[in-house]
């Protein structure tokens, strides 16, 4: 049987997605999981609600909690990690606000910007002691990442460990509900009332579910790039086999002008449709944080809602506590996603053939035209012999060179988070799209490194 080991499994999102799907799953009856959280309350109702499930469920696993990872990586053949520095919106929302400082309006500051180069740099440090415990208790797993920013992430673990990697994400989904929406009469899918676009929103997530669960059925959408910034090289319909390109390029502006509107003018400049929504791929562009333009009002562009989202956070761990202790059903685990852990897990673990959508691993070749070793993101075939990437061949030059400067931007920040380099650091900053000023990357990158000191002692050496 499997061992798999949990790193940030306190987290709510863990406990109803990823840990009730791999407790369903027949292959891996019998496996031990061992569950990893610094927060011990957490941990706590995750491990009580595992034990609950394991007996419903009869799914027969063995489970062991720890507050440190290193009690929990010996032997371990996969590593799920989920850690996040916190607490998440509280930094997320001081990331956004100390640039607004020096007039530099982040688009969205989680995977993208100065933002995404301080998250990754918080974030970094715990990674990479867990990585370098993995060379010596377990050097043989694979390390399956879902922390953001995804790039920066898998990078430090690809180039600066001799840990296997790949990084999942659920993005790939926004993709297919905009094309769902685009095709909608065409496919005979139904589109709910009140649905405004694929952004982050509490209200609109059962909207965009709905959508999107009768789009997958139906088209098979092939995807490259870079994570949250990948572009649709292909759409296809599953029932016939029909090119659905050219119908999408002509349905999607017939959509009303506020559904999407930055993805629509990229798609409408670039002749590729971009994946990620508004939301994640206002991050990556030149043209999103100009103070005198305003583009953030020009195409809508939604920050995230921290204090809501820190409520969600909090309600839904008290829910998952409730079910815990058995004062709640638990019928709403019985259809969740492992948003990808599971299919990797189950088809390297029993030798399986899986096709999966999208999924971030070092770069083969299989885009042509983007740096090799670099991480980038296309579909993959899983196997008993690991996960191997689907050749995609080359981007569009443009959307190359756009895909090429963030992970430029990305490793630079990597470097410089791993090195404690200031120079590399500030450099980071002077390529990143969303800076303008000389002067302004050297104030931005002093405030942060003196706000997050305790976060980044390798920058105070």
């Amino acid at each position: 049987m499997t061992t798999i080991t949990v790193i940030g499994a306190g987290s709510a999102s863990f406990g109803e997605n990823t840990l009730s799907a791999i407790l369903r799953s027949k292959k891996l009856k019998g496996s031990t999981l061992r569950l990893v959280d610094r927060n011990a309350q957490s941990l706590d109702i995750v491990h009580r609600l595992a034990n609950r499930l394991n007996k419903d469920w009869d799914a027969k696993f063995n489970f062991t909690a720890h507050t440190n990872h290193k009690d929990a990586l010996d032997g371990a053949n996969f590593v799920v990690s989920a850690i996040e520095v916190g607490p998440r919106e509280e930094l997320w929302k001081s990331d956004y606000d100390i640039t607004l400082k020096y007039d530099v309006h982040q688009p969205y500051a989680e995977n993208g910007g100065p933002g995404g180069f301080i998250h990754a740099a918080r974030n970094i440090k715990p990674l990479m002691e867990i990585v370098h415990d993995m060379e010596q208790a377990c050097p043989d797993a694979w390390f399956i990442n879902f922390t953001n920013p995804m790039v920066r992430i898998c990078d430090a673990v690809n180039r600066h460990s001799k840990i296997k990697v790949v990084g999942l994400c659920h993005q790939i989904y926004a993709g297919y509900g905009m094309v769902g929406v685009a095709l909608a009469k065409d496919l005979g899918i139904e589109i709910p009332d009140g649905l405004e676009g694929m952004h982050a929103d509490i209200m609109q997530h059962p909207l965009q579910q709905m959508v999107m669960h009768q789009t997958v059925p139906l088209i098979d959408i092939r995807a490259a790039g870079t994570n949250h910034f990948t572009w649709i090289i292909s759409v296809h319909d599953k029932r016939t086999g029909e090119d659905l390109y050219p119908l999408l390029r002509k349905r999607f502006f017939e959509l009303d002008e506020k559904f999407e509107p930055l993805t629509r003018r990229i798609f409408q400049d670039f002749g590729l449709f971009p994946v990620p929504g508004d939301t994640h791929l206002c991050e990556y562009l030149p043209w999103m944080s100009d103070s005198a333009c305003k583009p953030w009002d020009k195409y809508n562009i939604r920050l995230y809602d921290w204090d809501l989202m820190a409520g969600v956070r909090d309600f839904s761990l008290d829910r998952l506590n409730e079910m815990a202790g058995d004062n709640m059903t638990i019928d709403s685990l019985l259809d969740t996603d492992s948003e990808g852990a599971l299919e990797m897990i189950e088809n390297i673990a029993y030798a399986g053939n899986h096709y999966h959508l999208a999924a971030n691993i070092p770069n083969v070749g299989q885009i042509t035209n983007l740096p090799l070793n670099t991480i980038v993101e296309t579909p993959v075939m899983v196997d008993g012999a690991g996960i191997h990437p689907v050749h995609v061949g080359t981007l569009p030059e443009p959307i190359a060179e756009l895909c090429r400067r963030e992970l430029m931007i990305a490793q630079l920040g990597v470097d410089a988070a791993i090195e404690g380099s200031y120079e590399k650091g500030l450099q980071c900053l002077l390529l990143d799209p969303v800076i303008r000023d000389l002067d302004s990357a050297k104030l931005i990158l002093d405030d942060y490194l003196k706000a997050y000191k305790e976060h980044l002692p390798q920058f105070w050496k």
